[in-house]
């Protein structure tokens, strides 16, 4: 019964449609109508008012209430003074402000909101209380609206003005002393007031639980790469003196340690020049602590003398030209704390030559480059002009499935985050629904058009003495991700589509809900879009001093932990589960899945060129005359003038890519479960899958061999991947999925043909070929435009799960 089970989600039917991307029909914009939200005397007349602030979203209304002061409060018969805090009152939904201690003119500059949506009265009730330490809270006044002639306030406009309003008797039958100045009108989530609000929709969220449902905007710490370049020592003496030391440096940065060969001479001068990176963000906290250690034994070191180094001392590099090196003293380990005149006679016993920078050239990965959002350097002073805007529209999300148990039932308290660059965003919190409706807009600079934007949904366990229970409590559950490159999207125009959200369990894959977006990509200059496209992806850096491939996995992995960690010290903080989840950290595992995705990937290729060997093997049979006939031809016609080859060749990808034409994607590419192999994966895959890392497999020698089998699969896994990759970026070059390259690569193809057909063939082949023979002079070390050209083309790992 389990594999049954196991394999009911691979059998067609009525599910796997809804895998499938869909086309929404959202009403976009900003629409005012006549009489203003609720019909009564509003101050918007004459049509309905469009703005392009809030365009990508469905306008949402909310009726504000903002509670500035009172003044001359009256104090209460029993305690002699007043302890005021305020409640609005609207409907079944009642919020309050904070109390204040014997205050008769208190301040709290409030505002609460009210979706209209959920509105079931037609007055808006204020009231005025006293707090009391024991019993009921005293009746103080109270201030009544009438919601049809509340006004509509549309920004621009300034906020509306609050005024003075004198409290009324229970009954409304007369006025009681005090007063209290309060605005209240009709608004959208345009308005400012909306991010700080307190909303109905989380009535039942107290205390630390209202600060994690907000909206908010959060900044990746600024990224550096050290380089600290270890030169050599001098009168380095092991703690026995009768041996010369097995001397090698070890470096520390908070909980990066790394550390270098062993000097391969026994000698108090030893020799490294090796290079050591680190991964460090502004501002800069932790110190570089530098020791040199003794191999005493292969389980025992000695340490013989460390410095500690600020990191704001060191300089700051913009290119590959070599910073001045310097001489730090050392000071013997363990001497430290001693008292002043023996420390200063040990403190210079040796020294060490070092050379430390800041590398400001090189763009610090914390993503995959497969799905990279950012590729400028890390200096400012660098970066070029954006090139384009990127608009999104996050509307909402259907058919959410139950995440966590409340009161006996299942809920769902969703929030998405979209990140781009180092610009991340979280919207608020829509408290227990299934079909949320968050309506929130954010725009991005785009400085390459070759770069992904990732959102994620998730469940918030963070709502106070609401979180629900579970095992998951305390942790933010995955709902499901959305990957969109941009260069697959059309410039300036709006993208309106339902993602389906699909998460891989170790039963299969389930579907948690569909992600509702409105996307624009609007282009600044289309001569910088063109000239990006022939630009090395990553800065030069990288090409001139490239990194090793461990070395890249592994600064990619500190880069991770240190944006978790800054990004966890915000407020509300946006946790290391969700920042792990979107930077795809557990991307290199080993899986089963992945890699038979990845060989059928490669198979599909192989086999186009298999259909053109058997098409040729029909000519060489004559199974069609015809074809058969034209295909000689051209044959004789291409022997007889050798010149016609390569024109004709170009002509023909001109041909087909216009032919492709009509059959170029309609909407972005979206998770693919066939070609992610996740519909026909069996039981046993996915428990190895998702099994831990190191396995929890309880024999030792199958641990050790278990796992370096995943590590050394993994690699192979990637380099699997990379040649599909390769090959569907050939692919990519006539199919139309980036629109640009496809139209910069046909237009070269006929400016080819015709410079080709006009240019004798023995010409070309002699440039060609002096070309590639020319001496190393005259080659850079950067990538030709071809090259990057062809690296920025897309290639169906976007759909991959």
């Amino acid at each position: 019964m389990q594999s049954l089970n196991a394999q009911a989600p691979l059998l067609p039917g009525d599910h796997q449609e809804d895998y499938n991307l869909k086309d929404t029909s959202p009403q976009l914009g900003e629409r005012w109508p006549n009489g203003g939200a609720f019909g009564g005397r509003g101050w918007i007349n004459g049509g309905d008012r469009f703005t392009s602030t809030y365009d990508l979203v469905e306008q949402m209304f909310y009726l504000y209430v903002k509670v500035v002061k009172a003044k001359e409060l009256p104090p209460s018969s029993v305690t002699g003074s007043c302890d005021p805090y305020v409640e609005v009152k609207l409907g079944n939904y009642k919020g309050r402000t904070k109390h204040f201690d014997r205050k008769s003119n208190p301040e709290w500059n409030q505002v609460f909101a009210f979706s209209k949506d959920r509105v079931q009265s037609s007055l808006l009730e204020v009231f005025v209380k006293d707090k009391e330490m024991a019993g009921r809270d005293d009746y103080v006044g109270r201030v009544v609206f009438d919601l049809n002639e509340v006004p509509t306030r549309v920004p621009p406009d300034s906020p509306l003005a609050p005024q003075w309003y004198r409290l009324e008797d229970r009954r409304g039958e007369g006025k009681v002393r005090g007063e209290v100045m309060l605005a209240v009108w009709m608004g959208t989530q345009a308005d400012e007031a909306f991010p700080e609000a307190w909303h109905s929709d989380a009535a039942s969220v107290h205390g630390e639980g209202v600060f994690n449902i907000r909206s908010k905007v959060y900044v990746s710490p600024k990224l550096w790469y050290l380089r600290v370049n270890v030169i050599e020592a001098q009168d380095v003496v092991a703690n026995d003196r009768s041996r010369l030391p097995d001397v090698f440096v070890k470096a520390q940065i908070g909980n990066q340690v790394l550390r270098t060969k062993i000097c391969p001479t026994r000698t108090p001068n030893p020799l490294w020049n090796e290079d050591l990176v680190f991964v460090t963000a502004e501002p800069f906290e932790e110190q570089l602590l530098i020791t040199v250690e003794d191999r005493v034994h292969p389980s025992k070191e000695d340490v013989l003398g460390k410095i500690s180094l600020p990191l704001n001392e060191f300089e700051k590099r913009l290119d590959h030209r070599p910073v001045n090196s310097r001489w730090f003293n050392l000071e013997k380990y363990g001497f430290g704390v001693m008292e002043g005149d023996r420390r200063k006679e040990l403190k210079f016993s040796s020294r060490i030559h070092l050379r430390v920078c800041l590398e400001g050239g090189y763009h610090v990965l914390d993503e995959s480059t497969m799905y990279i959002s950012d590729q400028k350097p890390t200096a400012k002073q660098l970066w070029k002009q954006p090139v384009g805007i990127l608009e999104v529209g996050i509307l909402g999300a259907q058919g959410l499935l139950p995440m966590k148990m409340k009161d006996g039932r299942g809920s769902t308290d969703a929030y998405c985050v979209a990140k781009y660059g180092q610009k991340w965003v979280r919207t608020r919190t829509i408290m227990e629904i299934f079909n949320p409706r968050w309506n929130e807009q954010y725009t991005w600079e785009v400085y390459d058009p070759c770069t992904v934007i990732t959102l994620g949904v998730f469940d918030n366990s963070h709502l106070g003495g609401n979180s629900g229970g579970g095992s998951n409590a305390g942790r933010d559950a995955r709902i499901g991700k959305v990957r969109i490159r941009l260069s697959t999207l059309e410039a300036h125009r709006t993208y309106t589509h339902s993602y389906p959200l699909l998460v891989l369990h170790p039963h299969g894959l389930k579907k948690m809900g569909e992600l509702q977006l409105a996307i624009r990509f609007t282009t600044l200059s289309l001569a910088n879009m063109i000239y990006v496209y022939g630009q090395p992806l990553l800065p030069k850096m990288h090409y001139l001093h490239p990194f090793t491939v461990n070395q890249v996995d592994n600064l990619r992995y500190q880069a991770m932990n240190i944006v978790a960690r800054r990004l966890g010290r915000a407020e509300p903080p946006l946790r290391k589960e969700v920042v792990e989840y979107m930077l795809d950290v557990d991307s290199h595992m080993w899986s089963m899945r992945r890699s038979k995705a990845n060989f059928f990937r490669i198979m599909s290729l192989v086999s186009g060129m298999v259909a053109i060997g058997q098409w040729f093997g029909n000519v060489c049979y004559w199974k069609n005359p015809i074809t058969s006939v034209l295909v000689h031809i051209l044959f004789l016609i291409l022997v007889w003038y050798p010149e016609l080859i390569l024109p004709t060749l170009c002509f023909y990808m001109f041909l087909v890519g216009l032919w492709n034409y009509r059959y170029r994607p309609r909407y972005p590419p979206h998770m693919d479960t066939k070609l992610s192999w996740a519909e026909s994966v069996n039981p046993d895959e996915l428990d190895e899958e998702f099994d831990t890392f190191p396995t929890c497999k309880p024999h030792d020698v199958v641990r050790m061999r278990y796992d370096r089998l995943r590590s050394v699969a993994g690699r192979i896994q990637t380099v699997v991947g990379d040649i599909a990759t390769q090959g569907e970026r050939f692919e990519s070059l006539l199919g139309w999925r980036d629109p640009r390259a496809t139209s910069l690569f046909i237009v070269f193809c006929v400016c080819a043909a015709v410079v080709l057909y006009a240019t004798p063939f023995r010409v070309v082949a002699l440039v060609g070929g002096l070309y590639y023979l020319r001496h190393p002079r005259f080659r850079s070390k950067l990538p030709s435009v071809p090259s990057s050209f062809f690296k920025r083309l897309p290639a169906r790992t976007d759909s991959l799960l």
